[in-house]
C-alpha cells in the first residue's frame, strides 16, 4: 500500500497558502488605496457638483428673474430680488470653476452649502406639513405637492464632504500648500544654516 501522506500534506500547505494569500488581498488592496487614492477621493464629488450648480447658474444666466414671487429666509428676504438673482447667478457660475480647479474648496463648499439651505427654504421645502411622515413625502425629485427637497439635500450631503475633507491631491489648493510647506522648509533650513554660522564665529 502506497503512502500518500506527503503528498496529501503538499496538497494542504498549497490550499493553506492559497486562502492566505487570497485573505490578505483585501488588507493590501485596502492599504494600496489608501496610500494612493485616498486623497484623489473629493475629486468626483467636485467634478458632478460643478456641473450641476454650473448648469443652473447658466439657466439663471439666460432666463428672466423669477425671484420675485419667492419667500426666502432671513437675512436673505432683506434683499431685492434682483440683488438675490445676481449674487446666486454668480456664485453658481464662479463657484463650479473653482470645484473643478480645487482652488479655495472650503470656502466656495461653505458658500454653495448656504446657497443650498436657502434653496431648500425658499423652493423645495413643503409649504405646509403635518408630522414627519408628510414630511418625508418631500424628499422626491418631482414635486407631487409636499415639496422635493431630495436632490439639494443630496448636493448639501456633498457640499459638507468637501468641507470637512478639502479638495484632495488634484487641485489648486495642494499645490498652494506644498509650495507653502517647500517655502516654510527652505526658510527653516536658512534659518538653521545661519544659526550654525554664527555659533562657529563666536
Amino acid at each position: 500500500m502506497k503512502d500518500y501522506s506527503l503528498a496529501d500534506d503538499c496538497a494542504i500547505c498549497t490550499v493553506s497558502s492559497t486562502i492566505n494569500r487570497a485573505c490578505a488581498c483585501p488588507g493590501k488592496l485596502s492599504r494600496w488605496f489608501d496610500s494612493n487614492a485616498q486623497s484623489l477621493a473629493p475629486l468626483f464629488p467636485r467634478l458632478l457638483l460643478a456641473y450641476e450648480f454650473g448648469e443652473a447658474g447658466l439657466e439663471k444666466l439666460n432666463s428672466e428673474n423669477w425671484f420675485a414671487g419667492l419667500s426666502f429666509p432671513f437675512p436673505v428676504s432683506l434683499l431685492p430680488a434682483d440683488v438675490s438673482w445676481t449674487l446666486a447667478t454668480g456664485l453658481e457660475i464662479i463657484a463650479p470653476v473653482a470645484l473643478v480647479l480645487g482652488l479655495a474648496t472650503r470656502f466656495f463648499s461653505l458658500a454653495l452649502m448656504l446657497l443650498t439651505v436657502v434653496a431648500i427654504a425658499a423652493v423645495h421645502w413643503p409649504a405646509e406639513w403635518h408630522g414627519l411622515a408628510e414630511l418625508w413625502k418631500g424628499y422626491a425629485i418631482t414635486d407631487q405637492g409636499y415639496g422635493n427637497y431630495k436632490l439639494p439635500l443630496m448636493y448639501l450631503l456633498m457640499l459638507s464632504s468637501l468641507l470637512l475633507s478639502g479638495s484632495g491631491r488634484l487641485s489648486v489648493d495642494f499645490w498652494l500648500k506644498s509650495l507653502s510647506i517647500a517655502d516654510k522648509t527652505i526658510h527653516n533650513q536658512r534659518q538653521a544654516s545661519e544659526g550654525e554660522i554664527c555659533t562657529k564665529n563666536t
